[in-house]
């Protein structure tokens, strides 16, 4: 059995009621010290090296709050309650939820030693034609990666034998020899400093960077729970060298 469009629209609701009615008792009973729990959405690959290492952290500050992460790269509904604080990469569409900018992140194309001693390293962008260019599925992907020559900027359309639905998965197979890939900075940084992967066609990088957002339902009623854990990935995710607006900016969300 499985809950109709209307179903799943009124379950939604109620979860919602329910969480902001639990709030509102624990404020009462504890003079609105953050607790309760906190449900956190974040990628596969950022979660595990980037948001979890500072989950003890959180916990050890806040040990009222219990926080049930779930890492996916599947974009959960967080205005339909299917999570108080997503993680988001990228361009945020207009949407009624609340962003707080955490940072960026580049994108660089490595593959292994191994792979590029068997099939050749690529010079230009056009020969990544004659490569296994390992790619993400998502469908409002196309299946190219962008460029610059000469100050210009273009796409070329790549192939390979495998795509994967997060960027982990992307970096675990180039590792492991199977192809060429373009993947998100904070994913390959330390395989590159250990020479495990070998960066290609810096050159011809355009230097193109995707924003990082903490999305969550805003207003004046956000839990205390949500908010401090907001201001927490804020303090220590936003880069040092970046003024810090705690200025909250909506409307804007949502998009992987």
């Amino acid at each position: 059995m499985t809950l109709t469009v209307e179903g799943q629209a009124y379950l939604s609701a109620a979860r919602r009621i329910v969480a902001d009615l639990d709030e509102a008792e624990q404020s009462i009973s504890d003079q609105g010290a953050p607790q309760g729990r906190l449900r956190v959405s974040a990628s596969l690959a950022h979660g595990r090296q980037v948001v979890v290492p500072l989950i003890g952290v959180f916990v050890a500050r806040y040990p009222q709050i219990l926080v049930d992460i779930n890492l996916t790269d599947t974009v959960v509904d967080v205005a339909a309650g299917q999570a108080d604080v997503a993680i988001r990469f990228g361009p945020l569409l207009d949407s009624p939820l609340t962003a707080r900018r955490l940072g960026e992140t580049g994108r660089t194309i490595v593959a292994s030693p191994t792979y590029l001693a068997r099939r050749g390293v690529p010079h230009v962008p056009e020969d990544l034609h004659h490569h296994d260019c390992l790619n993400f599925n998502f469908r409002r992907l196309e299946p190219v990666w962008p460029f610059r020559r000469d100050g210009r900027d273009y796409a070329l359309t790549v192939r390979g034998p495998v795509e994967a639905n997060n960027g982990e998965s992307l970096t675990q197979l180039a590792l492991a020899g199977v192809g060429v890939t373009r993947v998100g900075n904070f994913s390959v940084a330390d395989a590159i400093a250990k020479g495990a992967l070998v960066p290609l066609l810096e050159d011809f990088n355009p230097g193109d960077r995707e924003p990082i957002h903490a999305v969550f339902v805003g207003g004046a009623s956000v839990p205390a729970r949500i908010r401090v854990f907001v201001d927490f990935l804020v303090d220590q995710l936003r880069p040092r060298s970046v003024a810090r607006d705690a200025t909250e900016v909506a409307p804007g969300a949502d998009t992987g």
